[in-house]
Formats: C-alpha cells, structure tokens, sequence
C-alpha cells in the first residue's frame, strides 16, 4: 500500500514543499522558476517548461488554481498516510474499534461515558454540549481504536448523564464478544424507547 501511496502522489510529494514555502516570500515567476529548477536542474528558467510538469490537461491554469489543486493532492495524500499508519498499528488480526452513536435527544442527554475491555479502561470521555449535539445530528464518536489477543472478552460501558425530568441518570451495559482474526468494531448506542419511555444502551457488534 505505501508503494501505492508514493505512486499516486508523486507529485505532490515533489513539488508542495517549495509552492507552500515559496508562496509567501517571492511572486509568481520566482516560484514557477524555482519549480522548474527542482524538476530538472540543467533547465532553463522558463516559465513554460512548468505548465508540462504540474498538468498536461490543462496548461492554462493560474498560479493560485495550481496552488489549490496541490493543496487538495496533499490533503488527499495525508489522509492516506493516516489510513496507512492506522493499519501498521492496529492489524485486523488484531484490532478492536468502539464507537458511539446517540439517538436519544427526548429522554436522554448525555455528559460523560467510560468504557472498559477485560477490566481495563480504554475510553473515558466528557462531552460538551456542542459534541452531544453533533451527536444527537446522527455524528458517530471512535471513541477507541487498539489491539488484542483472539478469543473471549468483555466490554463493559458506563453512560453518565440526565435522564427524563431532567433527573441525573446513570447506566451501564456489558457486552461478551468473541475476537477473531478479522478486525472487530463495536458500535455504543443510545436510543430513546418510546414505550417505556426511558432511554436505552446497547452495544452492537458490526460483524
């Protein structure tokens, strides 16, 4: 996959460390020029000579839109070392995911939740009312990403927060799964039961 990487950003990988460092101290002639230079060195400074190496497409483009589409190369290109570094750290054969999802904006608002793998704490998170609100707006939270060994364990989540009237509500949920050699994500939801008119936890296993 990194050799994919490298491949499909070579580009950006090449020019985006002089555009954003020359963008700020000189015009528009000294950073394609510069361009140039770092591209073949024995060139000549010719402004033109750059429009084949940034785009054959579309030669035509400003200074500032070529700006912009290296910037979007280079977010795109973060965001794949990111997925990267995720699966170098965190194999499938080994890797546990918990996340949280909150429908529940009429019998429940939620402050706070702590949630334990075989007894161990592995999240703990106090919520504010901008997160609980992007939450209620269907945002779901990772709220842990780790490792652990294949077989039985236990998930335990304790949920802090207040209830209907308003009155201070505290619950707990626990869940047994069984890790494989396939990544295990579990998702935390909290919904609002219209028949018994209280809030409900449950822990859901994505496989």
């Amino acid at each position: 996959m990194f050799a994919k990487i490298l491949s499909r950003h070579r580009r950006t990988l090449l020019l985006a460390p002089l555009l954003f460092s020359f963008s700020a101290a000189f015009g528009s002639s000294d950073i394609e020029n510069a361009l140039v230079e770092a591209v073949d060195p024995d060139a000549d400074a010719d402004p033109k000579k750059y429009d084949s190496v940034v785009d054959h497409a579309a030669p035509e483009l400003s200074l500032d839109e070529r700006l912009q589409a290296i910037k979007r190369e280079a977010l795109a290109l973060n965001r794949d070392l990111l997925i990267l570094k995720e699966e170098l750290q965190f194999p499938a054969n080994t890797q546990v995911a918990v996340f949280l999802s909150v429908d529940a904006a009429n019998l429940f608002s939620l402050d706070a939740v702590n949630v334990k793998i075989d007894d161990k704490v592995v999240a703990n998170h106090l919520y504010t009312e901008k997160q609980t609100s992007a939450l209620v707006r269907g945002g779901i939270q990772k709220l842990h990403l780790g490792n652990i060994k294949a077989g039985e364990h236990e998930l335990v989540a304790v949920f802090t927060g207040r209830g209907p009237r308003g009155r201070d509500f505290r619950r707990a949920a626990s869940y047994q799964f069984t890790k494989g050699n396939n990544a295990k994500y579990l998702e935390l939801k909290i919904t609002d039961s219209d028949r018994s008119k209280q809030p409900e936890f449950e822990i859901k296993d994505w496989d």
